[in-house]
């Protein structure tokens, strides 16, 4: 009698663990496809690489740090990062604008270009010329992209 009640007892517990189990491996795989982008997302990045003239990417980097990333959060352009190589021949100022589109960027930039503070900092460009090209790539994130 005892051993069939230790038997009941055991499948019983087994059973609920399973039940948990389960129900906990359902909320889980729920959870973890929140951020799903879906199919139709716009989203796009624009990958924008400065080239520096020789001696002038320290100025660059001060010109971004002081004043155009605070333009540039005030226009909702949203930068996911600066970077600069480690070669330091290259002289390149590499960064990431996010958008929620083509269209939006297309918006915000000419917010942006038609800001007086960014007006000054254009002349102040021409003053002293620090980059001498611009390479600008618009780029849409894979499916099995880790950003998105």
């Amino acid at each position: 009698m005892t051993l069939s009640f230790w038997k009941s007892k055991c499948w019983t517990a087994c059973g609920i663990a399973l039940v948990v189990f389960a129900a906990g491996s359902s909320i889980t795989s729920r959870l973890l496809h929140v951020n799903e982008v879906k199919a139709d997302s716009n989203r796009i990045f624009e990958l924008r690489v400065y080239h520096a003239l020789p001696g002038k990417l320290p100025a660059l980097e001060s010109r971004f740090r002081d004043k155009t990333s605070k333009i540039l959060a005030r226009h909702n352009l949203k930068v996911v990062g600066y970077w600069v190589t480690e070669e330091a021949s290259d002289n390149s100022f590499i960064w990431i604008v996010a958008d929620a589109s083509r269209e939006e960027a297309k918006k915000n930039w000419e917010a942006m270009m038609a800001d007086p503070e960014f007006q000054d900092v254009i002349k102040a460009e021409q003053a002293e010329k620090l980059v001498e090209k611009v390479d600008v790539t618009y780029m849409r994130p894979t499916d099995f992209s880790m950003i998105k």
